[in-house]
């Protein structure tokens, strides 16, 4: 028998990860979570992907609950994707608003790269540019870097400089891949240069780059550090299309697993951890639900919708 919903939904607007939350452990949606993701826009809730992932990159996800089609009564499906850098229009692909790096750090950032013999990975508003990644031949290509490009439908380029980047005003983000030990002083080097003049963060890498696939569980011994403009973040970009949809606060509902999401989880009237969560996210969280295992992203919607959160 069906669970009976609220009349109205407390939340209007429901923030959802894709690594560790919306995706299981074998990396896909599960049944259960695409049913409850339909159930909450049958309710009149926009749902929206927020992930660290570039678009081409969350196509799967956004196949799996119908995030390509439109909220009654808007024109567009919106995804919040690299990490809050871009707000992104999921039906025709175009980039409704982005938050490039500036040009000078983001110089001053690859040559700091160079000077230790890494590649960087410059994320670029495909939408403008053409393409998704410009990989800096400052070094080899680190295996996870390889693996998610093979296993990705993005599309890469290679130049032996910056001064080769075609599209230096498009790079949202500079990203790298690597075994734990590599990106932890790689890491510490970047945020004490660099860590009053972006955000930088570093967690541990979704498992499967290893050739198992991008399974939404983490592989602590490959590590992610990513560094946007300071002001980037998940929150950022979903408070402002909030204010674009009308949506206060208070009827923000948002769920995540990393420390990528903190400032969503924080910002959010109702942050929900999932049971899998780093302990940051847990302690900020309002709500916690069950594991990506066990589809906690169905029982949060659950409880949202029933009115008990």
């Amino acid at each position: 028998m069906p669970t009976p919903t609220a009349a109205r939904p407390r939340y209007r607007l429901l923030a959802l990860d894709l690594d560790g939350t919306l995706f299981g452990p074998d990396g896909r949606v599960s049944a259960a979570n695409a049913a409850a993701v339909a159930r909450a826009r049958e309710a009149g809730v926009t749902v929206v992907i927020c992930t660290g992932r570039g678009l081409a990159e969350s196509k799967g996800a956004i196949g799996a609950i119908d995030a390509h089609r439109p909220s009654r009564g808007m024109s567009v499906a919106p995804i919040i994707c690299a990490g809050g850098a871009m707000l992104c229009d999921a039906a025709s692909g175009r980039t409704l608003h982005r938050w490039p790096m500036r040009r000078e750090l983001v110089g001053r950032l690859c040559e700091h790269f160079r000077s230790l013999g890494r590649a960087p990975l410059l994320l670029k508003d495909r939408d403008a540019a053409g393409f998704d990644y410009l990989v800096l031949n400052y070094g080899p290509i680190e295996a996870p870097n390889q693996w998610w490009f093979e296993h990705m439908p993005v599309i890469v380029r290679f130049a032996d400089g910056l001064e080769h980047d075609e599209h230096p005003e498009h790079t949202v983000r500079i990203g790298f891949a690597a075994d734990s030990a590599t990106m932890r002083s790689l890491s510490a080097g970047v945020m004490e240069r660099f860590g009053r003049e972006t955000l930088v963060q570093h967690y541990a890498a979704v498992a499967g780059t290893k050739g198992s696939g991008p399974h939404g569980g983490k592989d602590e011994s490959i590590h992610l550090m990513e560094a946007f403009d300071p002001q980037v973040n998940k929150w950022t970009a979903l408070h402002r299309l909030a204010l674009e949809l009308g949506v206060a606060r208070d009827e923000i509902a948002a769920i995540g697993d990393e420390i990528n999401d903190l400032q969503m989880i924080e910002g959010a009237a109702l942050g929900v951890a999932m049971g899998n969560a780093v302990d940051r996210i847990k302690t900020v969280a309002r709500r916690q639900t069950r594991s990506n295992g066990e589809d906690g992203v169905a029982y949060a919607i659950e409880q949202m919708l029933t009115g008990a959160w």
